[in-house]
Order: structure tokens, then sequence, then C-alpha cells
């Protein structure tokens, strides 16, 4: 039986699990559309590409199969990038789809070409075109398994519009394979051996391949063993921070008590992540290439082990399949460490304390002390990039997996698009969107999506009327030498009205607790402006204090 070649782009996607895409249409890949109409395939419309690319990253970062994006050709898919580089630092499996000019046209410069295998290679793990549309199962099949894969990430499939209108005779598409890399017993056995002889031992959470199962197991396997335990910068959500063994977020501004631990550790297991210049303080807290602490590293991709730090004992398999040979390890006697372990933790508690002062009517201190006594464990929270985040990052204490979603990347806009994914993939949650002013006005306009599927999400806006790190940044640098900082703002409640939200604003900190009951009561999607004043620049320092510190 013949089938198009968009008939055969959606058979691919139903054979591999897929659910939901997201999309902005383009008329380079009406065939794709056309079959999707008799698919059961949920199709989330986006209003522009970056957002419909983040909120694809979202799904896979929230569920470790590959989030799914389609996207026109040249101005369509150079927006989508945004979202591209998003998922390749950040290890997120996804697959973005782009129509692509017809195959007689190419090499023309024809009506918004791009050769995209030379323009994204520095964004995707692999980018293919399908020419032949009888291979369309074999690319798409290839494109989830080397999304998953080793490190996970994203791949580009482009489409050739007149491709997709042919009608040829292909194999029937099958799920793709996940690949499994278990630890050797070999090598437990020597992780088993220096935990024995160690006297300051910690563990680093982070990267991507976790499920439930094993942030349950590596909890399992702390407590056990009285182990400290770190999470990577924005990915929290992998240990409870209440759990007795939670020593803190190896992330931008550190806690010293954590950073000095970190650096005078003399055994680092570093398990899941890269250890990149945001969690390292810059490539601070570890020596490269041969770090000062005995170092551990547990990796799915070979190619990351010893690719900036050179490990004492390297282990290539994934968090969950290394956690699942954990249980082997024989339960020791009471450890060395665990009045260590115990300082660590509240070292912690100390440090995510919410400050007494701030300046301004808006106490954002009190603000998360709300939000903390009145959210459940399992509320969703997520954020782009900017100085407003570390309110979330450093006061809210993750109790679950798979309730944070945010950029380590550190790309703005992200936030918002998130929050319309997370919320469409679990409506039965809170999720909640921590963005400033300028991140917000980034994808913005996705807030629309939100009101036109139904998705009530709640929107926290930090207006403080400037791009607010750069602005801090500034000060540091050129004290009172203001420029390209300054941000007019429209008003976030009526914006929120505008497209058929809730809205609120929040002047006074005693306000936030009722606006966000009405908010969450409403039942839309909603915006809540914070109005905070620009000298809260951070929790600990005001923007003068910033300012004047220089030539100190």
């Amino acid at each position: 039986m013949k089938r198009t070649g968009g008939q055969l782009i959606v058979e691919a996607l139903k054979a591999n699990g897929v659910q939901r895409i997201s999309c902005v249409p383009g008329e380079s890949f009406l065939a794709v559309l056309d079959a999707l109409h008799d698919s059961d395939i949920k199709v989330l419309v986006c209003r522009q590409e970056g957002g419909a690319a983040m909120m694809a990253d979202a799904w896979g970062r929230l569920t470790g199969e590959p989030g799914i994006c389609m996207v026109t050709r040249g101005p369509g898919a150079t927006n989508a990038s945004a979202g591209l580089h998003i998922a390749r630092q950040d290890s997120i499996p996804m697959i973005l789809f782009i129509g692509q000019v017809q195959r007689d046209a190419r090499e023309r410069e024809a009506f918004q070409e791009v050769e995209f295998r030379r323009a994204f290679t520095e964004f995707a793990k692999w980018v293919g075109e399908i020419d032949d549309a009888a291979r369309i199962p074999e690319f798409v099949t290839r494109a989830f398994a080397v999304a998953t894969s080793g490190r996970p990430g994203p791949v580009v499939l482009t489409l050739p519009e007149d491709m997709l209108r042919d009608e040829v005779e292909a194999p029937q598409a099958k799920p793709y394979t996940p690949v499994a890399a278990h630890p050797g017993r070999s090598q437990i056995n020597d992780l088993r051996q220096r935990l024995i002889t160690a006297e300051r031992p910690m563990v680093i959470l982070g990267g991507t391949r976790w499920d439930k199962d094993a942030v349950a197991g590596i909890e399992s396997f702390a407590e056990r063993f009285k182990l400290p335990v770190g999470c990577s910068f924005r990915r929290q959500m992998l240990f409870d921070h209440l759990h007795p063994n939670y020593a803190g977020d190896v992330g931008i501004g550190i806690n010293p008590a954590l950073a000095k631990e970190v650096k005078e550790a003399d055994l680092l297991i570093l398990l899941g992540g890269r250890f990149s210049e945001m969690p390292s303080s810059g490539y601070t807290l570890m020596d490269i290439p041969y770090p000062r602490q005995q170092l551990v590293h547990i990796h799915p991709d070979p190619s990351e082990l010893g690719r900036v730090y050179r490990p004492d004992l390297a282990i290539c398999a994934s968090p969950a399949d290394f956690v699942a040979a954990l249980s082997d390890l024989e339960t020791p006697t009471e450890p060395r460490w665990t009045e260590r372990t115990e300082r660590m933790h509240a070292a912690y508690l100390a440090w995510s304390k919410t400050p007494e002062k701030s300046p301004g009517a808006v106490h954002m201190g009190r603000i998360m002390d709300w939000i903390e006594t009145n959210t459940a464990d399992d509320t969703i929270f997520t954020n782009g990039a900017g100085n407003y985040a570390t309110w979330l990052h450093r006061f809210h204490r993750f109790r679950r997996f798979n309730t944070q979603a945010a950029p380590a990347s550190g790309s703005m806009g992200y936030g918002l698009p998130a929050a319309v994914a997370a919320k469409q993939l679990f409506p039965e949650r809170d999720v909640i969107c921590f963005a400033g002013d300028g991140c917000f006005m980034m994808h913005g306009q996705e807030f629309a999506t939100a009101v036109q599927y139904g998705l009530p999400l709640i929107a926290l806006v930090i207006n403080n009327g400037m791009y607010g790190t750069i602005r801090m940044h500034q000060e540091r640098e050129y004290p009172g030498r203001v420029s390209a900082t300054a941000l007019n703002n429209p008003d976030f409640a009526a914006l929120a009205h505008a497209y058929g939200g809730h809205g609120e604003t929040v002047r006074v900190t005693e306000d936030f607790g009722p606006a966000f009951e009405r908010a969450r009561a409403s039942g839309k999607p909603a915006i809540i402006e914070i109005v905070l004043d620009p000298e809260a620049i951070t929790p600990s320092r005001t923007l003068t204090e910033i300012s004047q510190a220089k030539g100190r």
C-alpha cells in the first residue's frame, strides 16, 4: 500500500509512541499537517517557533522521550534554533522537523532556503535530510535512537516539500530500541573500595536519563552510606531538599560553605552531569585536567568521560542503569563522614532561609515563604534566565522528581513555553512559571497558546523595569554608567486579560497570597505581575551596594 511522505512521517511518529507535537504551521509541510488530521496525535499550535521548540524541550526534559517540534524553512527554523541550543547544552532528547524547499530548487538560494546540514551542526547531534520518502521509517527511527542514546540531545530532520507529497511503498515503521549501558561489576567494586578509604566523599547529581526509580535509588544509596549529596545547576529535582543527606545546589551563586566542601573533598562522585562552567563556578571547583579530588565520573556518553576532567574511575552508564547496580553494594558500618554530612545539610538549611530585609514594598523572601507553605510537593516550577531565578533556585525546596524545567544553558524566555508544555503534559498538577519582565517578553506570546488550549498555568512576572542581570554586571564593572538595560513594560495584568486569561498586580507583599489564590481559582491561565524595587537585585546585596563596591 502506497502512502505519501507526510503519512509516513506520522506513521513513524506513532510507531515511536509520540502523543503530542508542537508546531508553527508552514506551507512547506502541509502534507504532514494533512496526515496529522487523521491521527490521534495532539498538535499544539504555537505563536513563535522558538517557543514551540522550547515546549518540545520541556516535554523531553519531563518525560525522557524525545519532544517533537515541526516548523517551516528559513526564518521558521532559525527562530527554532534557540530551543535547539537549549536541548543541546542541557542534554535533552528532541527532534525538530523542518519543512524544506522542493528538491529541484536546492542550491539556488530558493525562497527561504537554508542548508541546515551546515547551519545547524553546532545545535544538534545529527542533521539529516530525507530526499526519498521510502526512507522515512529508516531516518525517523535513527533520529529517535540518536536523540536518546549516550548523551541525549536534539536531532534535526529536514523534509523537502515535494518529497512529502510523493506516494511510495515503504516498510511499516517500528519503535526505536533504547540503548542501555550497565556498569561492570569490577567498576562497582572499585567504587566501593574508594568509598571505604575516603574521609570526605561527596556526590553531585546532574545530567539527564534519570527516572523516578533512579532518584529513589540514589536516595537509598546516600542513606545507607551517609553520603552528602548536591545537585548540579538546575537539576535540583533529583534529590529531596529536606532529606538529611542533601547538601545544596552546586550552581550559580553557590553557598560558599558548600563550595569549600567540594574543593576539600577527597572523593567526588559525579553522577550524570558534565560539571560544566556554571555548576563548577567557572571551572574553579575542580582543577583541569587533573582534579585535586579523587574523581569518579559516571556518564552515559564515553566521549564526555575525560573530555574536561580526567577521572580516576570512569564509568560509562546512564544514571538509571548505574543506580540500579548500586543495590549490590554492601552497607558499610558507621562511616567516618556522618557528622560532616549532617553539618552540610544544616548549612544548606541556613543558606536557604529567606532574608529578613529587602528594599521596597514587595519582599520576595516573604513571597517565597508563602509559596513554600501553600503549594503542593508535586507543583512544577519553570523559569528562564535572570537574577529573579535566584529566589526560586535558592529558596524553594524541591521535594520530588519531575518538578523542575529550567535551562542549564541560561536561555531567556524559556519559562513560559516550558510551563505551557508542562501543564499540557500534567494537567492535574499546578504549574508555576517564574519570569523576569525581560525574560517574559521574549516568549510572552505563548500565553495565547495557554489560553487557546485551556491550560491554567500561573506566571509570576517579577518586574523591576530592566534587564536585571546585565544591569547588575554593569554596575559592578562600570558603576553609574547605565546603558542599554532599561525597559518600558506593558501592564502585565491587563495583557493577561487581553489574551483572555486572568491578571493580577502585586505592589505590596501582603497582596501576593490573595492574588495567587484568585489566580488559581479562576481556572484560567494567569499572570501575576510582581512590581519589585530595582534595588532588590539579589537576596543579599542591593544594586547600590554592588555599584559602590567597585574599587574597594
